[in-house]
């Protein structure tokens, strides 16, 4: 077993998922596609993908020619059944792998309390009815034919999906308080403010639940 990580910004690292590996000896490798341009050769040995967040939207090919690698990649993965977990980015790049369309939406920032769907699958089904999540984005996806959709948003409808082996979250449970300060460090005032005020309430649950999702993965 090993965990491929694919990092898309040094500022969004594998955040708790990385603890969690560590704590039950899960072999992982970083791969920083900021810095290699292309999808590395170390990633035909991984058994798992994780797939991180980034600033850049998943239809930005022509600029960032190995997100088609990216996507080719996370195809061929689920097609011989290999998990996959995609946070944010990683979630819009399965919605795309799979022709699912991928666009400019709401800008979501902070602390959102979300909702499990009636029908959510696997790990979906012990996540409470309402839950806080961290947002950070300005896209959203449709769902690839034949995703199950796991988690809601009022302003943002896709928030998670399940496809094959493939988990879809569009928001961050992998943040820890120091992820947090260093990404809200250049967001207007009264943004920091709510957010500081809301992180010591939901970052324990976040954490819970980060736990949950991580435990099907490698397992």
């Amino acid at each position: 077993m090993k965990v491929a990580i694919l990092q898309h910004i040094a500022s969004e690292p594998a955040g708790l998922f990385e603890t969690i590996f560590i704590e039950q000896g899960v072999p992982y490798e970083y791969l920083r596609l900021y810095e290699t341009g292309e999808i590395p050769s170390a990633a035909a040995g991984a058994t798992h993908f994780l797939l991180m967040g980034g600033p850049m939207s998943v239809n930005d090919e022509k600029e960032l020619t190995y997100l088609k690698e990216e996507k080719a990649l996370i195809r061929d993965a689920i097609g011989r059944g290999r998990p996959v977990l995609g946070i944010c980015l990683g979630a819009q790049l399965i919605a795309s792998a799979f022709g699912a369309r991928v666009y400019p939406y709401q800008q979501e920032t902070g602390w959102y309390h979300l909702s499990r769907t009636p029908e959510a699958p696997g790990i979906f089904s012990r996540f409470p009815g309402r839950f806080p999540a961290f947002q950070l984005h300005g896209e959203t996806f449709d769902l690839p034919l034949g995703a199950c959709l796991a988690a809601t948003g009022t302003a943002v409808k896709h928030q998670a999906f399940v496809y094959k082996t493939a988990t879809a979250l569009q928001f961050h449970l992998e943040l820890t308080e120091r992820i947090i300060r260093d990404w809200i460090r250049d967001l207007d005032p009264a943004q920091q403010e709510a957010i500081e005020k809301d992180t010591p309430a939901f970052i324990r649950e976040s954490n819970r639940l980060c736990r949950l999702v991580a435990g099907e993965f490698i397992t």
